[in-house]
């Protein structure tokens, strides 16, 4: 493997903000005249990114491909996870889909492949760029899952990668969850972490200094720096975590109500962030039939169980009352994808793909 420079970005936990550092380094190091790539070993995502020779990766390492100004490709990220059922996922290898597995069978069946992809992923990379700027995935303490992880300490290792750990003080207790996570660690991969980050502060930094100074002296590992919580960021969300922060409430300000539903399987939400640029929009996302309302619009966005997902709309009232809406001529009916499907006349799964 060429002897491009390694960094790696792991997190305490999911949405502590790995996806816009990674960005934002992918940017810097483009800036400052290095070609440089992003790299996620294994992603699991329901929005994904359409690679310009039609294959499928992860939102993020799209995004921060146009970050580092350089065309995306299958190997910035070779394995995507689309979850479709419960504990059932499709597996999409090099931007194809692979096949359906549940996650006992992954975890036994596919770890040797899966190493072995990342290993490839890797070593072409490290040929054609200078810096390549490495994403973890949740966190790299989940001690459950370690011995057959292929996203976080072992592609450290593979990489022989540094890593900065990043933590989340918007949700509180960001000094446990960095001090627990370094200590949860083997010692090899503990003295792998070169620093931490603490991401999405507000307020004055001089009351976090003391804090600061006490997490150096306790656990000897630098902080690098302590990001602010940035308003209207607009990267696209890539983690439907995200969509706990988006309100169901309606807004009789704006002049037009949009409501999305939000169905269990949803993917590729992101297809609605458009309507938040506009100021005369009100987006909000749903999962009861009493939170419809009257809205101008509702989107039927796309979904990993197109099935599934309808049964849901049935079983929460929330087909009858859109159909209440269309009878009355009150609302636009939109479907995107599987949410189109769902505005057929039947549905057929004959090989049982989805169901």
């Amino acid at each position: 493997m060429a002897k491009a420079l390694k960094l790696m970005f792991q997190g305490t936990n999911s949405d502590v903000g790995k996806s816009v550092v990674v960005t934002a380094f992918c940017r810097i190091f483009a800036q400052d005249g290095y070609k440089t790539v992003p790299f996620k070993s294994q992603n699991m995502a329901l929005n994904s990114y359409i690679t310009e020779d039609g294959k499928e990766i992860g939102r993020a390492q799209g995004v921060q491909a146009e970050a580092a100004g350089i065309q995306a490709t299958t190997d910035m990220n070779p394995i995507l996870i689309k979850p479709n059922r419960d504990n059932q996922s499709q597996i999409v290898v090099h931007g194809k889909p692979y096949k359906n597995m549940e996650a006992s069978a992954y975890r036994k069946e596919f770890f040797q492949t899966g190493v072995e992809l990342i290993k490839e992923s890797l070593a072409v990379l490290s040929e054609k760029y200078e810096r390549i700027v490495i994403e973890g995935a949740g966190s790299p303490a989940e001690i459950n899952l370690n011995d057959r992880e292929m996203v976080n300490m072992r592609v450290a290792r593979m990489a022989d990668a540094p890593v900065i750990l990043i933590g989340d003080i918007e949700k509180g207790g960001v000094f446990a969850s960095l001090v627990g996570t370094l200590q949860l660690m083997e010692p090899e991969d503990r003295a792998r972490v070169i620093g931490v980050i603490i991401n999405k502060f507000r307020g004055d930094i001089r009351l976090l200094e003391p804090g600061l100074m006490w997490f150096e002296e306790y656990t000897g590992k630098p902080v690098l720096g302590v990001i602010p919580y940035l308003q209207n960021l607009n990267i696209d969300a890539e983690d439907s975590v995200i969509l706990n922060k988006y309100t169901s409430v309606q807004n009789t300000e704006k002049e037009l109500d949009i409501a999305v539903v939000q169905y269990p399987k949803i993917s590729n939400f992101t297809d609605v962030d458009p309507f938040f640029a506009e100021p005369d929009c009100h987006v909000r996302f749903i999962t009861r039939a009493d939170q419809l309302h009257n809205p101008d619009l509702v989107i039927l966005p796309g979904t990993k169980n197109t099935i599934e997902d309808l049964l849901f709309l049935r079983k929460s009232g929330i087909s009858e009352k859109i159909v209440e809406l269309q009878k009355k001529n009150q609302t636009v009916l939109f479907g995107v994808c599987g949410g189109y499907q769902m505005l057929g006349e039947k549905i057929e799964d004959p090989l049982a793909i989805e169901s």
